[in-house]
């Protein structure tokens, strides 16, 4: 038997809206269409927990073959847990606190249209840093992103932390802007539009035998 081809999704903009749950429609789709010719894999950063959410009732690992959680540092195939470590067994306490008070510090200098909470949630592998706070709104979400595209407010955030912290190993990356589940669902319409119409090519191409 072939292999299947994995099709790898992120979950905040190709399936859901920002911290959304999945439309049930879209789900019965992926699920009772897309599954049939493909492994299905997720991946989003936030942890496993809301990830969960986001993705409907039921178990998530017999729904999709591979979850990804934490921009894939926490990993699942088949409902096993792949190996992970915990950032603060990587780093250590003391450069870890040395890290999270430095960074707070900066973000209570900075000055922004505006501010809400949580400006760092600790993860397993990871830290998400917010300088104008995860409980922003989805409105205020996109004015932070256009804002940010004018005075590069992360990008200049991730200069000093690496000069700040040299030695600490890390890798950076910033969020990127949320599209539209319906842009996922038109193209995964026109694969699949495409898939049957080459099976029914290579059908009328099978060759007649006598009997």
């Amino acid at each position: 038997m072939s292999k299947k081809i994995i099709c790898l999704f992120d979950v905040d903009g190709t399936l859901t809206e920002p911290q959304q749950p999945i439309s049930s429609s879209f789900e019965k789709f992926l699920l009772e269409t897309v599954k049939k010719e493909f492994d299905i894999a997720v991946i989003g950063g936030s942890d496993l927990n809301k990830i969960q959410k986001q993705l409907g009732s039921g178990n998530l690992f017999e729904k999709y073959k591979y979850v990804f959680a934490e921009n894939g540092l926490i990993a699942f195939k088949n409902g096993k847990a792949l190996p992970s470590q915990m950032i603060q067994d990587i780093l250590g306490e003391d450069s870890l606190q040395d890290f999270i008070n430095f960074t707070l510090r900066y973000i209570s200098e900075l000055k922004l249209p505006f501010k809400r909470g949580t400006f760092i949630e600790f993860r397993t592998g990871m830290l998400n840093i917010s300088p104008v706070g995860r409980n922003c709104s989805k409105k205020e979400r996109e004015q932070f992103y256009e804002y940010d595209n004018e005075h590069h407010i992360r990008e200049k955030f991730i200069q000093v932390l690496k000069k700040e912290f040299p030695d600490l190993g890390l890798t950076y990356s910033i969020g990127h802007r949320v599209t539209c589940p319906k842009d996922t669902m038109n193209q995964l319409n026109v694969l699949m539009t495409l898939i049957k119409e080459n099976r029914e090519k290579e059908q009328l191409n099978v060759p007649l035998q006598c009997v």
